[in-house]
């Protein structure tokens, strides 16, 4: 009898799968000071016409 392969698609066509991987190299930030630098560029750019009109 042949073995059952319930491996899945991706992997079987080659494919790495997203969440198979985890990748210690890069950035890390907290999603909450992304978040915070975000709103504090939007409240930027609402306030440069007030002081800076055109």
């Amino acid at each position: 009898m042949a073995k059952k392969n319930d491996s899945g698609f991706a992997s079987s066509a080659g494919l790495m799968r997203y969440f198979d991987t985890e990748d210690d190299r890069g950035l890390k930030i907290n999603p909450r000071y992304v978040i915070a630098v975000a709103i504090a560029f939007t409240v930027l750019v609402l306030l440069l016409p007030v002081f800076f009109p055109v």
